[in-house]
């Protein structure tokens, strides 16, 4: 069987459309959600769309159990310390957790182009503080469209940056993301970078509002 990729938040949108992703790249995706239902419904979709994928529609604590190496977070601010605490028994050192979380601040007018500051300095960093002793945490995926993602008629041809302390769960995440085809992976720096890098959402949004696109971001110059 293919090495699995849990996906919590995997019936949202960026969820669910990395869910797409990461199976096409031929990783089998455990896709999680608090609700076995709604997980099972969206793992029957992705099947009926690919019906090659490998992907398993379960609850977030058993998504986290079948992952090998890599859990991906993509989940609400609001949601983002109980996920963790939810599915804490079942991540343990060994397995990387990639947190997706942007500290969006409510939409005015439809339009979420705001963040709100995080007590712990941004979104990677509360995840981190959350996460259960010896378990790395990387922070990254947050300037990639969920309507690109879902769409594999649409190339990415763009890079993510992902910020984190520990160089070895950075690797994972370059490993296995990095196979999503036209998906460059960016070392950012450390964890604490990641307040910067989050803030480049609601800038993307902004800039995909005023011209109807999904653009996403090229890092150029790097060898």
């Amino acid at each position: 069987m293919s090495e699995v990729v849990a996906v919590l938040g995997g019936t949202g949108a960026l969820g669910y459309g990395l869910a797409v992703r990461l199976a096409d790249a031929g990783f089998a995706v455990a896709l999680g959600s608090r609700d076995q239902a709604r997980a099972e419904e969206a793992a029957e979709r992705l099947t009926r769309a690919m019906p090659s994928a490998q992907v398993h529609g379960v609850v977030n604590e058993a998504a986290v159990r079948m992952a090998d190496r890599l859990v991906i977070l993509s989940v609400p601010l609001a949601s983002q310390v109980a996920t963790i605490a939810s599915v804490a028994d079942e991540l343990v050192p060994g397995k990387v957790l990639l947190d997706a979380t942007v500290p969006l601040a409510p939409a005015i007018g439809g339009r979420p182009t705001q963040v709100v500051g995080v007590w712990a300095g941004s979104a990677g960093q509360q995840a981190a503080a959350a996460a259960p002793n010896g378990v790395d945490v990387v922070s990254g995926l947050h300037t990639l469209s969920a309507v690109v993602l879902e769409d594999l008629g649409s190339p990415l041809d763009q890079d993510t940056l992902i910020c984190g302390d520990a160089k070895a769960a950075k690797e994972v995440v370059r490993e296995i993301v990095g196979s999503i085809e036209g998906l460059r992976v960016v070392d950012a720096g450390k964890l604490e970078a990641s307040r910067l890098v989050e803030c480049l959402t609601p800038l993307l949004i902004g800039i995909n509002i005023r011209n109807r696109t999904h653009a996403g971001l090229r890092i150029i110059g790097l060898p």
